[in-house]
Protein backbone atom coordinates (compact mmCIF):
# COMPACT_ATOMS: atom_id res chain seq x y z
CA UNK A 1 0.00 0.00 0.00
CA UNK A 2 1.00 3.54 -0.88
CA UNK A 3 0.05 6.83 0.18
CA UNK A 4 0.54 9.96 -2.60
CA UNK A 5 0.31 13.34 -0.85
CA UNK A 6 -0.18 16.14 -3.01
CA UNK A 7 -2.24 19.90 -3.66
CA UNK A 8 -4.83 20.02 -5.86
CA UNK A 9 -8.08 21.47 -5.50
CA UNK A 10 -11.45 19.74 -5.24
CA UNK A 11 -13.62 19.18 -8.38
CA UNK A 12 -17.13 19.03 -6.98
CA UNK A 13 -18.36 17.88 -10.45
CA UNK A 14 -16.73 14.46 -9.55
CA UNK A 15 -17.38 12.43 -6.54
CA UNK A 16 -14.73 13.48 -3.63
CA UNK A 17 -14.15 12.76 0.16
CA UNK A 18 -13.77 15.81 1.93
CA UNK A 19 -12.17 15.73 5.38
CA UNK A 20 -12.57 17.73 7.87
CA UNK A 21 -11.04 18.23 11.31
CA UNK A 22 -13.12 18.97 14.59
CA UNK A 23 -13.20 19.46 17.98
CA UNK A 24 -14.33 17.13 20.90
CA UNK A 25 -17.57 19.02 20.91
CA UNK A 26 -18.02 18.56 16.97
CA UNK A 27 -17.73 22.03 16.48
CA UNK A 28 -16.45 23.52 13.10
CA UNK A 29 -15.97 27.06 12.93
CA UNK A 30 -14.01 27.69 9.33
CA UNK A 31 -16.56 26.28 6.98
CA UNK A 32 -17.09 29.60 5.69
CA UNK A 33 -14.67 28.73 2.69
CA UNK A 34 -14.26 27.85 -0.85
CA UNK A 35 -15.93 24.94 -3.05
CA UNK A 36 -17.62 23.70 0.48
CA UNK A 37 -19.47 27.22 1.33
CA UNK A 38 -22.21 26.53 0.01
CA UNK A 39 -22.70 23.40 1.66
CA UNK A 40 -21.94 25.11 5.28
CA UNK A 41 -25.40 24.52 6.77
CA UNK A 42 -25.84 21.05 5.71
CA UNK A 43 -22.70 19.73 7.27
CA UNK A 44 -23.62 21.53 10.60
CA UNK A 45 -27.14 19.93 10.70
CA UNK A 46 -25.48 16.72 10.16
CA UNK A 47 -23.29 17.35 12.83
CA UNK A 48 -25.98 18.22 15.15
CA UNK A 49 -27.04 14.87 14.61
CA UNK A 50 -24.01 13.14 15.16
CA UNK A 51 -23.46 15.44 18.80
CA UNK A 52 -23.85 11.68 20.71
CA UNK A 53 -21.07 9.78 18.55
CA UNK A 54 -18.42 8.33 20.04
CA UNK A 55 -16.80 7.46 17.41
CA UNK A 56 -13.31 9.61 16.66
CA UNK A 57 -14.23 9.35 12.89
CA UNK A 58 -17.43 9.07 10.89
CA UNK A 59 -18.21 9.89 7.59
CA UNK A 60 -21.91 11.25 5.72
CA UNK A 61 -23.40 12.00 2.25
CA UNK A 62 -24.92 16.05 1.35
CA UNK A 63 -24.77 14.85 -2.27
CA UNK A 64 -24.26 12.20 -4.65
CA UNK A 65 -21.23 13.99 -5.19
CA UNK A 66 -19.84 14.51 -1.79
CA UNK A 67 -19.01 12.79 1.16
CA UNK A 68 -17.46 14.04 4.46
CA UNK A 69 -15.58 12.41 6.60
CA UNK A 70 -15.08 13.66 10.43
CA UNK A 71 -12.24 13.44 12.19
CA UNK A 72 -12.62 14.35 15.94
CA UNK A 73 -9.78 15.38 18.20
CA UNK A 74 -10.02 15.02 21.88
CA UNK A 75 -7.41 17.41 23.69
CA UNK A 76 -4.89 15.76 21.56
CA UNK A 77 -1.41 16.96 23.70
CA UNK A 78 1.32 14.84 21.88
CA UNK A 79 2.71 14.14 18.65
CA UNK A 80 2.38 10.30 19.21
CA UNK A 81 -1.35 11.11 20.10
CA UNK A 82 -1.35 13.10 16.50
CA UNK A 83 0.20 9.47 14.96
CA UNK A 84 -2.14 7.20 16.51
CA UNK A 85 -5.06 9.69 15.43
CA UNK A 86 -3.11 9.42 11.59
CA UNK A 87 -2.96 5.75 11.85
CA UNK A 88 -6.40 5.42 12.44
CA UNK A 89 -7.54 7.46 9.78
CA UNK A 90 -5.69 5.14 7.54
CA UNK A 91 -7.58 1.95 9.09
CA UNK A 92 -10.67 3.93 8.40
CA UNK A 93 -10.16 4.62 4.70
CA UNK A 94 -8.53 1.12 3.93
CA UNK A 95 -11.59 -0.49 5.62
CA UNK A 96 -14.00 1.69 3.76
CA UNK A 97 -12.36 1.84 0.27
CA UNK A 98 -11.75 5.41 0.15
CA UNK A 99 -8.90 5.58 -1.97
CA UNK A 100 -8.86 9.87 -2.81
CA UNK A 101 -9.61 12.02 -0.16
CA UNK A 102 -9.27 15.46 0.51
CA UNK A 103 -8.19 18.34 3.26
CA UNK A 104 -8.63 22.10 3.49
CA UNK A 105 -5.40 23.95 3.95
CA UNK A 106 -7.35 26.56 6.25
CA UNK A 107 -9.24 24.17 8.66
CA UNK A 108 -5.69 22.03 8.99
CA UNK A 109 -3.96 25.67 9.60
CA UNK A 110 -6.80 26.23 12.48
CA UNK A 111 -5.57 23.29 14.12
CA UNK A 112 -1.60 23.70 13.55
CA UNK A 113 -1.95 26.91 15.42
CA UNK A 114 -3.22 24.82 18.20
CA UNK A 115 -0.34 21.88 17.79
CA UNK A 116 2.78 22.55 16.05
CA UNK A 117 3.57 20.36 12.97
CA UNK A 118 0.11 18.57 13.59
CA UNK A 119 -0.24 17.61 10.24
CA UNK A 120 3.17 16.41 9.62
CA UNK A 121 2.35 14.11 12.38
CA UNK A 122 -1.15 13.23 11.53
CA UNK A 123 0.09 12.49 8.05
CA UNK A 124 3.16 10.23 9.49
CA UNK A 125 1.29 8.19 11.22
CA UNK A 126 -1.50 7.80 8.15
CA UNK A 127 1.93 6.59 6.44
CA UNK A 128 3.34 4.32 9.20
CA UNK A 129 -0.15 2.51 9.35
CA UNK A 130 -0.17 1.82 5.62
CA UNK A 131 3.01 0.01 5.35
CA UNK A 132 2.61 -3.58 4.17
CA UNK A 133 4.99 -6.46 2.72
CA UNK A 134 3.70 -8.41 -0.06
CA UNK A 135 6.66 -8.49 -2.71
CA UNK A 136 6.35 -12.59 -2.65
CA UNK A 137 2.46 -12.35 -3.63
CA UNK A 138 2.40 -13.26 -6.98
CA UNK A 139 -1.18 -11.49 -7.19
CA UNK A 140 -0.55 -7.83 -6.09
CA UNK A 141 -3.46 -6.53 -3.60
CA UNK A 142 -1.45 -3.12 -3.84
CA UNK A 143 -3.68 -0.40 -3.23
CA UNK A 144 -3.09 3.56 -3.94
CA UNK A 145 -4.43 6.41 -1.56
CA UNK A 146 -4.25 9.25 -2.07
CA UNK A 147 -4.18 12.31 0.25
CA UNK A 148 -5.22 16.00 -1.23
CA UNK A 149 -4.68 19.75 0.35
CA UNK A 150 -6.73 22.35 -1.20
CA UNK A 151 -4.76 25.04 -0.94
CA UNK A 152 -1.20 26.32 -1.00
CA UNK A 153 -0.22 24.49 2.62
CA UNK A 154 3.19 22.99 1.99
CA UNK A 155 4.52 20.04 4.54
CA UNK A 156 7.12 19.39 5.96
CA UNK A 157 6.90 15.89 5.33
CA UNK A 158 6.54 16.82 1.42
CA UNK A 159 10.38 17.44 1.24
CA UNK A 160 13.02 15.57 0.66
CA UNK A 161 15.08 14.18 3.58
CA UNK A 162 13.37 16.45 6.40
CA UNK A 163 12.73 14.79 9.78
CA UNK A 164 9.40 13.16 9.39
CA UNK A 165 10.40 11.31 5.35
CA UNK A 166 13.81 10.33 6.72
CA UNK A 167 12.36 8.79 9.71
CA UNK A 168 9.39 6.73 7.37
CA UNK A 169 12.05 5.48 5.26
CA UNK A 170 14.45 4.19 8.00
CA UNK A 171 11.83 3.02 9.58
CA UNK A 172 10.65 0.71 6.50
CA UNK A 173 13.67 0.17 5.81
CA UNK A 174 13.88 -2.05 8.90
CA UNK A 175 10.25 -3.59 8.19
CA UNK A 176 11.43 -4.87 5.06
CA UNK A 177 14.59 -6.23 6.66
CA UNK A 178 12.80 -8.03 9.15
CA UNK A 179 9.96 -9.27 7.02
CA UNK A 180 12.24 -11.00 4.65
CA UNK A 181 12.35 -14.68 4.71
CA UNK A 182 15.63 -16.44 5.81
CA UNK A 183 16.28 -18.18 2.21
CA UNK A 184 16.32 -13.96 0.59
CA UNK A 185 18.60 -12.55 3.71
CA UNK A 186 20.87 -14.51 5.27
CA UNK A 187 24.26 -13.01 5.86
CA UNK A 188 25.35 -12.62 2.97
CA UNK A 189 22.71 -11.01 1.06
CA UNK A 190 22.47 -9.05 4.72
CA UNK A 191 25.58 -7.41 4.06
CA UNK A 192 25.24 -7.00 0.46
CA UNK A 193 21.88 -4.21 1.47
CA UNK A 194 24.42 -2.44 3.60
CA UNK A 195 26.77 -1.71 1.34
CA UNK A 196 24.33 0.08 -0.50
CA UNK A 197 23.84 2.43 2.35
CA UNK A 198 27.18 4.29 1.14
CA UNK A 199 25.13 6.01 -1.20
CA UNK A 200 23.53 7.98 1.78
CA UNK A 201 27.14 9.49 3.13
CA UNK A 202 27.49 6.01 5.47
CA UNK A 203 30.98 4.64 5.86
CA UNK A 204 30.31 0.74 5.88
CA UNK A 205 33.07 -1.46 6.65
CA UNK A 206 32.70 -5.63 6.52
CA UNK A 207 34.53 -7.81 8.84
CA UNK A 208 34.05 -11.42 7.02
CA UNK A 209 34.72 -14.69 8.69
CA UNK A 210 38.65 -14.45 7.91
CA UNK A 211 39.17 -10.94 9.47
CA UNK A 212 37.23 -12.20 12.57
CA UNK A 213 38.81 -14.91 12.80
CA UNK A 214 42.55 -13.06 12.98
CA UNK A 215 40.68 -10.71 15.37
CA UNK A 216 39.86 -13.65 17.65
CA UNK A 217 36.10 -13.00 17.53
CA UNK A 218 35.32 -16.83 18.33
CA UNK A 219 31.65 -16.18 20.33
CA UNK A 220 30.24 -14.58 17.25
CA UNK A 221 32.15 -17.17 14.64
CA UNK A 222 31.04 -20.15 17.05
CA UNK A 223 27.01 -19.20 16.31
CA UNK A 224 27.44 -19.03 12.28
CA UNK A 225 29.88 -22.23 11.99
CA UNK A 226 26.86 -24.75 11.48
CA UNK A 227 26.05 -22.97 8.03
CA UNK A 228 27.16 -22.16 5.01
CA UNK A 229 26.44 -18.90 4.96
CA UNK A 230 29.20 -16.04 6.13
CA UNK A 231 29.38 -14.51 9.24
CA UNK A 232 30.31 -11.01 9.48
CA UNK A 233 30.53 -7.92 11.39
CA UNK A 234 28.72 -4.71 9.54
CA UNK A 235 30.04 -1.43 10.88
CA UNK A 236 28.15 1.44 9.55
CA UNK A 237 29.35 5.07 10.57
CA UNK A 238 27.82 8.59 10.37
CA UNK A 239 30.11 11.61 10.63
CA UNK A 240 27.71 14.81 11.28
CA UNK A 241 29.64 16.93 12.73
CA UNK A 242 32.80 18.57 11.86
CA UNK A 243 35.17 17.35 14.87
CA UNK A 244 35.66 13.80 14.05
CA UNK A 245 37.42 13.05 17.37
CA UNK A 246 34.30 13.81 19.25
CA UNK A 247 32.85 10.48 20.47
CA UNK A 248 30.42 9.22 18.78
CA UNK A 249 27.14 7.23 20.19
CA UNK A 250 27.54 3.61 19.40
CA UNK A 251 24.51 1.21 18.42
CA UNK A 252 24.95 -2.64 18.29
CA UNK A 253 22.64 -5.10 16.90
CA UNK A 254 21.90 -8.77 17.13
CA UNK A 255 21.54 -10.20 13.62
CA UNK A 256 20.90 -13.84 13.74
CA UNK A 257 19.03 -14.16 10.43
CA UNK A 258 17.64 -17.55 11.22
CA UNK A 259 17.69 -19.12 14.57
CA UNK A 260 16.76 -23.01 14.50
CA UNK A 261 18.63 -23.17 17.70
CA UNK A 262 21.77 -25.02 16.66
CA UNK A 263 22.31 -28.23 17.62
CA UNK A 264 19.72 -27.65 21.11
CA UNK A 265 17.24 -27.54 18.15
CA UNK A 266 13.93 -24.84 18.91
CA UNK A 267 10.48 -26.79 18.58
CA UNK A 268 9.20 -27.07 15.22
CA UNK A 269 5.99 -25.09 15.73
CA UNK A 270 6.62 -21.37 14.86
CA UNK A 271 10.19 -21.93 14.00
CA UNK A 272 9.29 -19.77 11.13
CA UNK A 273 9.59 -17.07 13.46
CA UNK A 274 12.86 -16.69 13.56
CA UNK A 275 13.69 -14.53 10.59
CA UNK A 276 12.49 -11.51 12.75
CA UNK A 277 15.94 -12.64 15.50
CA UNK A 278 18.00 -10.28 13.50
CA UNK A 279 15.24 -7.25 14.28
CA UNK A 280 17.90 -5.82 16.52
CA UNK A 281 20.63 -5.50 13.86
CA UNK A 282 17.71 -4.01 11.46
CA UNK A 283 16.93 -1.22 13.96
CA UNK A 284 20.44 -0.23 14.00
CA UNK A 285 20.58 -0.15 9.96
CA UNK A 286 17.46 1.63 9.66
CA UNK A 287 18.18 4.08 12.32
CA UNK A 288 21.82 4.64 10.26
CA UNK A 289 19.50 5.09 6.89
CA UNK A 290 17.72 7.63 8.94
CA UNK A 291 20.13 9.58 10.46
CA UNK A 292 22.16 9.94 7.73
CA UNK A 293 18.81 11.51 5.53
CA UNK A 294 17.89 13.90 8.07
CA UNK A 295 21.68 15.09 8.02
CA UNK A 296 21.91 14.65 12.11
CA UNK A 297 24.22 16.45 13.68
CA UNK A 298 26.10 13.86 15.60
CA UNK A 299 29.14 11.25 15.14
CA UNK A 300 27.36 7.87 15.41
CA UNK A 301 28.17 4.24 14.47
CA UNK A 302 26.04 1.31 14.14
CA UNK A 303 28.00 -2.50 14.67
CA UNK A 304 25.91 -5.39 13.96
CA UNK A 305 26.80 -9.11 14.20
CA UNK A 306 25.67 -11.15 10.90
CA UNK A 307 25.07 -14.93 11.59
CA UNK A 308 22.79 -17.55 10.65
CA UNK A 309 22.48 -20.56 12.87
CA UNK A 310 22.14 -23.94 11.99
CA UNK A 311 22.55 -27.53 13.05
CA UNK A 312 25.10 -28.53 10.35
CA UNK A 313 27.54 -30.94 11.44
CA UNK A 314 30.71 -28.35 11.61
CA UNK A 315 27.76 -26.85 14.31
CA UNK A 316 28.77 -25.74 17.28
CA UNK A 317 28.20 -28.22 20.38
CA UNK A 318 26.69 -28.41 24.14
CA UNK A 319 29.77 -28.19 25.77
CA UNK A 320 32.10 -26.22 23.66
CA UNK A 321 34.11 -23.21 25.02
CA UNK A 322 35.01 -20.71 22.92
CA UNK A 323 37.33 -17.71 23.75
CA UNK A 324 35.80 -14.25 23.25
CA UNK A 325 37.15 -10.94 21.64
CA UNK A 326 37.94 -9.68 24.72
CA UNK A 327 39.83 -12.85 26.29
CA UNK A 328 36.96 -14.02 28.10
CA UNK A 329 36.14 -17.86 27.88
CA UNK A 330 32.68 -18.95 27.49
CA UNK A 331 30.95 -22.47 27.95
CA UNK A 332 28.48 -23.09 25.98
CA UNK A 333 25.90 -25.19 27.77
CA UNK A 334 23.35 -24.15 25.23
CA UNK A 335 23.14 -23.17 21.13
CA UNK A 336 19.82 -21.49 21.44
CA UNK A 337 21.74 -19.06 23.85
CA UNK A 338 23.16 -17.62 20.41
CA UNK A 339 22.31 -14.05 20.26
CA UNK A 340 24.50 -13.26 23.58
CA UNK A 341 27.78 -14.65 22.10
CA UNK A 342 27.09 -12.34 19.14
CA UNK A 343 26.87 -9.37 21.25
CA UNK A 344 29.37 -10.45 23.64
CA UNK A 345 31.96 -10.12 20.67
CA UNK A 346 30.38 -6.69 18.92
CA UNK A 347 29.72 -5.19 22.42
CA UNK A 348 34.07 -5.62 23.29
CA UNK A 349 34.72 -4.47 19.70
CA UNK A 350 32.49 -1.55 19.59
CA UNK A 351 34.07 0.08 22.81
CA UNK A 352 37.35 -0.61 22.22
CA UNK A 353 37.74 0.67 18.93
CA UNK A 354 34.93 3.55 19.02
CA UNK A 355 35.72 4.12 22.39
CA UNK A 356 31.99 6.00 22.43
CA UNK A 357 29.80 7.90 24.59
CA UNK A 358 27.22 5.19 25.13
CA UNK A 359 26.48 2.00 23.56
CA UNK A 360 23.16 0.61 23.18
CA UNK A 361 22.25 -2.56 21.85
CA UNK A 362 18.95 -3.72 20.86
CA UNK A 363 18.41 -7.84 20.22
CA UNK A 364 15.38 -9.89 20.20
CA UNK A 365 17.23 -11.95 23.05
CA UNK A 366 15.18 -14.18 25.25
CA UNK A 367 11.32 -15.33 25.50
CA UNK A 368 11.28 -14.78 29.58
CA UNK A 369 11.02 -10.64 28.79
CA UNK A 370 7.82 -11.57 26.75
CA UNK A 371 6.71 -13.62 30.22
CA UNK A 372 7.41 -10.61 31.85
CA UNK A 373 6.66 -7.41 30.43
CA UNK A 374 4.58 -9.05 27.04
CA UNK A 375 4.09 -6.93 24.28
CA UNK A 376 3.75 -3.44 26.29
CA UNK A 377 7.63 -2.69 26.56
CA UNK A 378 11.20 -3.66 25.90
CA UNK A 379 13.43 -4.83 28.69
CA UNK A 380 15.66 -2.33 29.60
CA UNK A 381 18.79 -3.36 31.31
CA UNK A 382 21.76 -0.86 32.39
CA UNK A 383 25.14 0.27 34.35
CA UNK A 384 23.72 4.11 33.96
CA UNK A 385 21.11 5.82 34.95
CA UNK A 386 21.02 9.18 32.75
CA UNK A 387 20.89 6.95 29.68
CA UNK A 388 18.11 4.88 31.13
CA UNK A 389 16.20 7.99 31.88
CA UNK A 390 16.65 9.48 28.37
CA UNK A 391 15.47 6.33 26.95
CA UNK A 392 12.36 5.85 29.59
CA UNK A 393 11.26 9.73 28.26
CA UNK A 394 11.87 9.22 24.61
CA UNK A 395 10.46 5.72 24.49
CA UNK A 396 6.97 7.95 26.19
CA UNK A 397 7.20 11.17 23.98
CA UNK A 398 7.23 8.12 20.67
CA UNK A 399 4.78 5.36 22.08
CA UNK A 400 7.68 2.85 21.85
CA UNK A 401 8.47 2.00 26.22
CA UNK A 402 11.04 0.89 27.70
CA UNK A 403 10.85 -0.50 31.15
CA UNK A 404 13.92 -0.65 33.31
CA UNK A 405 14.56 -4.46 34.80
CA UNK A 406 17.64 -4.97 37.49
CA UNK A 407 21.11 -5.95 37.03
CA UNK A 408 23.10 -7.30 39.95
CA UNK A 409 26.12 -8.57 41.13
CA UNK A 410 24.35 -11.77 43.10
CA UNK A 411 22.99 -12.84 39.56
CA UNK A 412 26.71 -13.16 38.59
CA UNK A 413 26.60 -16.81 40.11
CA UNK A 414 23.97 -17.89 38.00
CA UNK A 415 26.06 -17.95 34.81
CA UNK A 416 29.61 -18.59 36.49
CA UNK A 417 30.95 -21.69 35.20
CA UNK A 418 33.34 -24.20 36.48
CA UNK A 419 35.43 -24.88 33.36
CA UNK A 420 35.07 -21.23 32.06
CA UNK A 421 35.01 -17.94 32.78
CA UNK A 422 31.04 -18.04 32.56
CA UNK A 423 28.41 -20.33 30.91
CA UNK A 424 25.86 -18.63 28.24
CA UNK A 425 22.98 -19.97 30.34
CA UNK A 426 21.75 -20.41 33.65
CA UNK A 427 20.47 -23.57 34.42
CA UNK A 428 18.89 -23.06 37.85
CA UNK A 429 16.30 -21.55 36.17
CA UNK A 430 14.30 -18.00 36.46
CA UNK A 431 15.60 -14.52 35.87
CA UNK A 432 16.10 -15.23 32.19
CA UNK A 433 16.26 -11.93 31.06
CA UNK A 434 18.41 -10.57 33.57
CA UNK A 435 21.33 -13.42 33.51
CA UNK A 436 21.08 -12.62 29.51
CA UNK A 437 21.74 -9.09 30.08
CA UNK A 438 24.43 -10.07 33.03
CA UNK A 439 26.17 -11.92 30.59
CA UNK A 440 26.41 -9.01 27.88
CA UNK A 441 27.66 -6.55 31.01
CA UNK A 442 30.57 -8.61 31.80
CA UNK A 443 31.81 -7.55 28.08
CA UNK A 444 31.15 -3.67 28.19
CA UNK A 445 35.13 -3.55 29.62
CA UNK A 446 36.05 0.11 30.16
CA UNK A 447 32.45 0.55 32.02
CA UNK A 448 31.24 2.83 29.75
CA UNK A 449 27.51 3.69 29.94
CA UNK A 450 25.21 0.90 28.47
CA UNK A 451 21.94 -0.31 27.84
CA UNK A 452 20.85 -3.19 26.69
CA UNK A 453 16.87 -3.42 25.04
CA UNK A 454 15.40 -6.67 25.01
CA UNK A 455 13.08 -6.40 22.25
CA UNK A 456 11.53 -9.92 21.75
CA UNK A 457 8.24 -9.04 22.21
CA UNK A 458 8.24 -5.76 20.43
CA UNK A 459 9.75 -6.68 17.28
CA UNK A 460 7.33 -8.66 15.71
CA UNK A 461 3.29 -8.22 15.91
CA UNK A 462 0.54 -10.65 14.42
CA UNK A 463 -2.08 -8.44 14.96
CA UNK A 464 -0.77 -5.11 14.37
CA UNK A 465 -1.27 -2.12 17.11
CA UNK A 466 -2.17 1.61 17.62
CA UNK A 467 0.64 2.34 14.93
CA UNK A 468 1.59 -0.62 13.23
CA UNK A 469 -0.08 -3.20 10.59
CA UNK A 470 0.87 -6.95 11.73
CA UNK A 471 3.73 -8.17 11.13
CA UNK A 472 7.63 -5.93 11.12
CA UNK A 473 6.92 -3.28 13.73
CA UNK A 474 10.23 -1.58 13.17
CA UNK A 475 10.38 -0.99 17.32
CA UNK A 476 13.38 1.22 18.21
CA UNK A 477 14.14 3.11 15.46
CA UNK A 478 11.17 5.23 16.94
CA UNK A 479 12.46 5.73 19.65
CA UNK A 480 16.40 5.95 19.23
CA UNK A 481 15.90 8.73 17.18
CA UNK A 482 14.42 10.67 19.80
CA UNK A 483 16.61 10.05 22.11
CA UNK A 484 19.44 11.64 19.76
CA UNK A 485 17.08 14.32 18.56
CA UNK A 486 16.20 15.29 22.60
CA UNK A 487 19.47 14.88 24.31
CA UNK A 488 22.75 14.56 21.65
CA UNK A 489 21.57 17.12 18.99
Amino acid sequence: MSIKIQNKKIDLKKQNNVALFVNSNLDLKILDFGPIKKYQKLIKENLDLHKKNIKTIFSFNISPFLKITIIKINDVKSPNDNEKLGAKFFKYISDNIISDTYFLDCNIKNFTNLYENFFDQFIFGTSIKSYHFNIYKTKKDFKKYQINIHGNLQLNFQKKNNKYSSLLEGLNFTKDLVSEPGNVLHPDEYVNRIKKLKSFGLKITILDKNKLKKLGMNALLGVGQGSIRGSYLAIIEWQGTSNKNKKPLAFVGKGVCFDTGGISLKPAKFMEDMTYDMAGSAVVVGLMKTLALRKAKINAVGVVGLVENMPDGNAQRPGDIVKSYSGKTIEILNTDAEGRLVLADALTYTEKKYKPKFIIDLATLTGAIIVSLGSEYAGLFSNDDEISNQLFKAGEKVGEKVWRMPLNENYDKLINSKKADMQNINYVGGAGSTTAAQFLQRFIINKTPWAHLDIAGMAFSKYGGALNSEGATGYGVRLLNQLIEDNYE
